[in-house]
């Protein structure tokens, strides 16, 4: 028998958790259910990724893609001229005013690396990552803080069914963003 090229199978298994793990938790997520969900053999849910961890592992990476593209994208978080505060309120708003169940998802994967030690190093790249960027702006204690503050903010979003409130984070948020008018 002769053996298909199937070049994308792996990105197709990915693609399979992420939509397992957006209609049934994590909780849902099995070889199994992402092989059906893929519609390849169970083999090749295996071949490509020996344990559950690791597709989760690239289930987060691809996640977490979607907000740091949405970071680097935002040209005013570059611009020094530019409210800091203000314009990571507006991003919050892009993120969460999106597709909910890619946002719940994100959080679903970032938060299972409290019982998967795998997941870990992923969510600290995601956490790094934006810290990283928003280093340009501010030092990297204050953007470390904007990043946990951000975080807060949309989980309590999530968790609470509240509409996301654009002026209230706009605020919070410069409460932590040094003043770097001239004379300060």
């Amino acid at each position: 028998m002769t053996r298909r090229h199937d070049p994308g199978r792996r990105q197709r298994i990915i693609d399979a958790a992420i939509r397992v793990v957006g209609r049934s938790g994590i909780a849902g997520l099995s070889h199994r259910t992402v092989a059906a969900e893929a519609d390849v053999p169970l083999g090749s849910t295996t071949y490509h990724f020996a344990t559950l961890d690791e597709l989760m592992v690239a289930a987060l990476r691809q996640a977490s893609e979607g907000f740091a593209e949405t970071v680097a994208a935002r040209g005013g978080l570059r611009d020094p001229r530019a409210d800091l505060a203000a314009e990571l309120a507006a991003l919050m708003g892009e993120w969460l005013a999106g597709e909910r169940t890619g946002v719940e998802l994100e959080y679903e994967l970032y938060l299972a690396a409290l019982r998967r030690p795998a997941l870990r190093p992923v969510a600290a790249e995601w956490c790094e990552g934006v810290a990283e960027q928003l280093s340009r702006r501010t030092d990297p204690v204050t953007a470390r803080a904007l990043v946990a503050l951000m975080d807060g903010i949309c989980l309590q979003v999530l968790l609470t069914g509240t509409p996301y409130d654009e002026e209230y984070a706009r605020e919070v948020l410069g409460r932590v963003v040094p003043d770097r008018s001239p004379g300060t």
